[in-house]
C-alpha cells in the first residue's frame, strides 16, 4: 500500500508558520523536561514513557497564550518526544559501562558526547528512509494516530465533536488507573501467577511443572491493540504464548527452576530472562534484516533519490508535505559524525586501530539498527518498541567482532557498550522520529523541518541528560535499591557472557530458525519475535484491544446491512476527517479518539509519576496492594471502548435515516 495520494488535514499547498523561535523553544524545554523524567524513570524502573503525546498536549497549553497555530504544535511536540527517546538510549547502556567495572562513576562528557552522536544519527539516517516506511508502507504508526487525533480535535471544528468528549474521557479514566497504580498504590498494575501443574520425570530425575498466567491493567495497551487491529495484535499474542506458556515451562520442567529464586515467579522470569528472551532476539535479527529485504525497492528509491540529490547539488522539486532534508547535506553529516566517534572510543579506550574499524562500522550497523527500530515503532508505537533488543542485538553481533580481534579486556568490552550506546540512541530516535513524522504526514507537516526540530531536542536534551545521569549515579549509585537500573545490567551481563564464552547461543541461534519458518510460512516475522521478546503480561491486553476491533467491526459491518457503498476509509483518514462522516467512519474515529485518550492520559500520568518519584513525593495509600480492583476498572474501559464505538454508529446510522 502506498499513501502516495493521501489528503492530510492541512493541504500541501496551504503554507503557515512552522520552525519559529516560540515552536522551537518550546519544544526544547519540553526535551529537557521529558528527557530528565524519563532518565530517572528508566534507570529506576527499566522502562520509559512515550513523550510523544503527552509532548503534544503540553505544546498546546503552552503555544495556545503565545498564539500558537497546529503546525507549531507538531514543532513543538517532535522536541519534547525527541527528549524521551534520547534518554531510553543514554540509560539503556551507559550505565553499563559501571556494571562492568569501565566506569567507577558516569562520565559527563562522554556520555553527553555519545548522546549528541547517536541520536543525530536517528535522525539524519530516517530522512532517505522516510518514505520507503512512511509514504510507501501500511504501517499503522498507532501513536502517530493518536498524535494526529489529539492535536486536529484539539484545532477545532467540524463533526463529531462528541468523539472530542469520548477522548477526554479515555484520557482521565487512564490517567487516573495509572496514578492509582503508581503513585497511589491503591491497585497494582498487573495481576500475575505461576502455580504448580503436578510432577514430572524428565531424565531420570522428579522435576515440578510451571506455568504462568497474568495480564497488565493497561489502558494505553487496549488502546494501542485497538488501532493495529486484531491481526498483528494476534501474531504478538502468539509470540507471547510460544515464549511464556510453550517455552519457558518446558525448560523448567527439563532443568528445574533456578537455584538462586527466591519464588516461583523470580525463577519463571529469571528462565525467560536468560534464555527464552534469546529467541525473541534471534527472530528479531533475522526478521529485521528479512523486513530491509523486502522493503528493498522502497529503500533503495529513497537512496537513489540522495544520490540524485548528491549529484545534482539539489534534491527533485517536491510538494511542501513531502520536501526533506537535503540529501547532501545529510550525507555529509553521517560521514563526519565518524571523526568525532573515533575520537571518543579512542580517547575512552586507547585501542586506535580498532576504534577506527568500529566508528566506520558503527555508521552502517546504525543505519540497519535504525531502519528495524523505525520499522517496529511504526508497528507497534514507540512505547511497545523493543528497542533494547535491537541493542541486544547490536551487542552479540560488535562482541563476535571484538573476540576476532582478540580485544576481550575491559577496553574492547568498553567500546562494545558504546557502539552499542550510539546504536541504541539511533534507534530509540529514529522511531520517534519516523512516529512523529507519521503524525506530521496525517496533520500537513514539513518533513523537513520536523526533523530540525528533532535535532533541536537532540542538542538541548543531550548536555542536560548528561548531568542528570551522572547526578543519579553520585546520589544514589547504579545498581542500588534506588536506582537498580535493569536495562544497563542487562546489557552489562550481555558483553560479559560472549566475551567471557558464556552465552547462550544456542537460543538465539533457535530464534534465528523460528525466524526463518516463519518466513517460510509467510507469517510477519517481528510481531511475534516482539511477543517473545516482551512480558506476556503486556501482549494480553494489546490482543485483547485487537478482538474488540474485530467484534466491533464485526457487528458494524452486520448493522449497516451494505448501506454504506462509498470507499473504507483507513485509520489514518478518520483520525483527521471532521466532515461528510458516515456512521461507520464517526464510530471508527470516536473509538480512535477514545483510544488515544487513554494512550495519552497512561503517558502523561507516567510522566507526572516519575516527577514525584524524582522528588521524593510518597504518595502510597498502602503497602501491599490488591490486583483485582485494577483489572475490574480495566475490564470495564475495555467494554466502554467497544460500546462507545457501537453507540455512537447507532446514534449516527438513527441520525442519517431521519434525515431521509
Amino acid at each position: 500500500m502506498s499513501r502516495e495520494n493521501f489528503n492530510p488535514y492541512i493541504p500541501a499547498d496551504k503554507k503557515m508558520p512552522e520552525l519559529t523561535l516560540k515552536a522551537v523553544l518550546v519544544g526544547m524545554i519540553l526535551a529537557i523536561i521529558m528527557g530528565s523524567a524519563n532518565a530517572y524513570l528508566g534507570l529506576y524502573a527499566g522502562m520509559t514513557v512515550s513523550a510523544a503525546i503527552p509532548g503534544a498536549i503540553m505544546a498546546l497549553a503552552l503555544l495556545k497564550p503565545m498564539k500558537g497555530n497546529i503546525m507549531e504544535t507538531v514543532i513543538g511536540m517532535q522536541g519534547a518526544a525527541a527528549g524521551e527517546a534520547l534518554a531510553a538510549g543514554v540509560i539503556f547502556t551507559i550505565p553499563a559501562l559501571v556494571v562492568i567495572g569501565a566506569w567507577e562513576h558516569i562520565h559527563y562528557l562522554e556520555t553527553t558526547v555519545i548522546a549528541m552522536i547517536g541520536g543525530i544519527l536517528g535522525v539524519l539516517w530516517m530522512v532517505p528512509l522516510r518514505r520507503a516506511l512512511i509514504v510507501k508502507t501500511d504501517l499503522p504508526f498507532p501513536e502517530g494516530i493518536a498524535v494526529a487525533a489529539v492535536i486536529t480535535t484539539a484545532a477545532g471544528g467540524g463533526e463529531g465533536s462528541e468523539g472530542s468528549i469520548w477522548m477526554v474521557v479515555g484520557a482521565v479514566l487512564a490517567a487516573f488507573v495509572k496514578f492509582s497504580q503508581v503513585s497511589l498504590n491503591i491497585f497494582r498494575g498487573s495481576v500475575e501467577k505461576v502455580f504448580a501443574v503436578g510432577k514430572y520425570y524428565v531424565a531420570g530425575r522428579s522435576t515440578e511443572g510451571y506455568f504462568y498466567g497474568g495480564s497488565a491493567a493497561s489502558p494505553a495497551l487496549l488502546g494501542v491493540g485497538y488501532i493495529v487491529g486484531p491481526r498483528i495484535a494476534s501474531y504478538v499474542f502468539a509470540g507471547g504464548i510460544l515464549g511464556w506458556v510453550i517455552l519457558t515451562p518446558l525448560i523448567i520442567m527439563s532443568t528445574g527452576m533456578p537455584p538462586d529464586a527466591h519464588n516461583a515467579m523470580e525463577g519463571f522470569y529469571t528462565i525467560w530472562g536468560d534464555y527464552v528472551r534469546y529467541i525473541g532476539v534471534g527472530a528479531m535479527v533475522v526478521g529485521g534484516l528479512y523486513t530491509i529485504w523486502k522493503l528493498r525497492n522502497n529503500l533503495l528509491g529513497g537512496i537513489k533519490e540522495a544520490v540524485k540529490g548528491l549529484r545534482s547539488g539539489e534534491a527533485e522539486a517536491k510538494k511542501r508535505t513531502d520536501t526533506d532534508l537535503d540529501f547532501r547535506k545529510v550525507f555529509i553529516s553521517i560521514g563526519f559524525l565518524i571523526i568525532p566517534t573515533f575520537i571518543i572510543y579512542a580517547w575512552v579506550s586507547h585501542m586506535y586501530a580498532i576504534s577506527a574499524f568500529m566508528a566506520v562500522l558503527l555508521v552502517f550497523t546504525a543505519f540497519i539498527a535504525s531502519a528495524i527500530a523505525g520499522y517496529m515503532a511504526g508497528l507497534l508505537g514507540s512505547s511497545n518498541n523493543p528497542i533494547s533488543g535491537v541493542t541486544v542485538a547490536v551487542l552479540l553481533f560488535v562482541s563476535i567482532i571484538m573476540l576476532a580481534f582478540g580485544a576481550t579486556g575491559i577496553a574492547g568490552m568498553t567500546i562494545v557498550i558504546l557502539m552499542a550506546a550510539v546504536v541504541c540512541c539511533a534507534g530509540a530516535i529514529s522511531g520517534d522520529v519516523l512516529q512523529s513524522l507519521a503524525a506530521g504526514e496525517m496533520i500537513g507537516s514539513t518533513p523537513y523541518r520536523q526533523q530540525l526540530a528533532e535535532i533541536f531536542g537532540i542538542l538541548a536534551a543531550a548536555p542536560v541528560l548528561g548531568i542528570v545521569v551522572k547526578a543519579l549515579d553520585s546520589a544514589y549509585g547504579i545498581g542500588t535499591k534506588n536506582l537498580p537500573a535493569p536495562q544497563a545490567f542487562l546489557m552489562g551481563g550481555i558483553v560479559k557472557g560472549v566475551i567471557g564464552g558464556d552465552m547462550v547461543w544456542p537460543y538465539v541461534i533457535a530464534g534465528a530458525f523460528l525466524a526463518v519458518v516463519l518466513i517460510l510460512m509467510d507469517i510477519p516475522v517481528l510481531p511475534v519475535a516482539i511477543g517473545t521478546y516482551l512480558p506476556l503480561s503486556l501482549s494480553i491486553p494489546i490482543f485483547a484491544g485487537g478482538i474488540i476491533r474485530a467484534v466491533v467491526d464485526k457487528m458494524i459491518e452486520k448493522r449497516s446491512n451494505g448501506n454504506e457503498e462509498e470507499e473504507e476509509l483507513s485509520d489514518w483518514e478518520m483520525a483527521i476527517k471532521s466532515h461528510g462522516v458516515s456512521p461507520k467512519e464517526m464510530a471508527h474515529r470516536t473509538g480512535l479518539l477514545f483510544t488515544a485518550g487513554l494512550i495519552a492520559g497512561e503517558a502523561i500520568m507516567g510522566v507526572i509519576s516519575a516527577f514525584l518519584i524524582i522528588g521524593h513525593v510518597n504518595l502510597k495509600l498502602m503497602e501491599d496492594a490488591p490486583s483485582w480492583p485494577g483489572m475490574l476498572i480495566w475490564g470495564y474501559i475495555a467494554f466502554l471502548l467497544g460500546y462507545v464505538v457501537l453507540r455512537q454508529f447507532n446514534k449516527s446510522q438513527a441520525e442519517v435515516e431521519s434525515e431521509k
